[in-house]
């Protein structure tokens, strides 16, 4: 029989690792604005995911909690669980390295704190995850729509991953044991060497060097910048044998520049 994966948000990264399942022969169903079921459809959404062999939440809580444990929390026990958090739950360690022992819920992100600790208490695989990069979604797509912006902020830097990397890993966990996996690449760099680097392949001048005053951010990339720190996707490779096609961003975007 085929294997049924259930997916809470079919977004930008849970809809490639249910493209790579679909090739692997797995059934997916899903919900989101792409899926196949209403989020809040519960008799459908309860039925489908009654058969499944693996569920993965990549919804993101909200101020009231997480929505997917607000609403199915009890038809859930017992069934394999994989939970799409972020590295935002270590908060700011000054540019240190953050593995999975290190504390979280010191940061801005509160209610993912609570989601992501919520998710391991059930069991869950929890894959924690840095700034996403992928096609249609990189320094690439910044620098050619004039959006990229490069601050003067020395010594800040930030982990990232190749959004295919991320697939690689869930399809991983699946058959992991249970517990947080951070997912970053191998170099850590500042936001400023990665639109340097896309604006090279480009053949384009990187945009001007501001300050975080004169670039007028939002408050939600304001807060991006506030918090410095390297990940370690050490224990991935170590407990799921997990490989990355993308060691570092440099690798990524030239991938993602040859496919243009």
């Amino acid at each position: 029989m085929r294997q049924r994966l259930f997916i809470f948000g079919l977004g930008y990264t849970a809809a490639r690792i249910a493209a790579a399942a679909e090739a692997r022969g797995w059934e997916v169903v899903s919900t989101g604005r792409a899926g196949t079921l209403a989020f809040d459809d519960t008799g459908a959404v309860r039925l489908a995911f009654a058969d499944a062999d693996q569920v993965l939440s990549s919804v993101p809580p909200s101020a009231d909690g997480d929505p997917v444990l607000a609403h199915y929390a009890n038809a859930l026990d017992g069934k394999p669980l994989s939970y799409l958090s972020s590295t935002g739950v270590y908060g700011d360690c000054g540019g240190a390295w953050a593995d999975e022992s290190a504390p979280t819920g010191t940061g801005r992100r509160t209610a993912r704190s609570e989601a992501d600790a919520a998710w391991l208490e059930r069991g869950a695989r929890v894959l924690r995850l840095p700034g996403i990069y992928g096609p249609g979604r990189s320094a690439l797509d910044r620098v050619r729509a004039g959006r990229a912006q490069r601050i003067d902020l020395p010594g800040q830097v930030f982990s990232r991953v190749h959004v295919d990397d991320i697939v690689g890993a869930a399809l991983l966990a699946f058959d992991a044991p249970p517990g947080a996996y951070n997912l970053a690449d191998d170099l850590p760099a500042s936001q400023n060497a990665v639109i340097e680097a896309a604006a090279a392949l480009l053949g384009i001048a990187p945009p001007p060097m501001q300050t975080l005053e004169q670039a007028q951010l939002s408050p939600q990339a304001r807060g991006f910048y506030d918090e410095n720190r390297r990940v370690t996707g050490g224990k991935a490779k170590r407990v799921l044998g997990w490989q990355l096609r993308y060691p570092t961003y440099r690798e990524g975007l030239r991938s993602l520049f040859a496919a243009r």
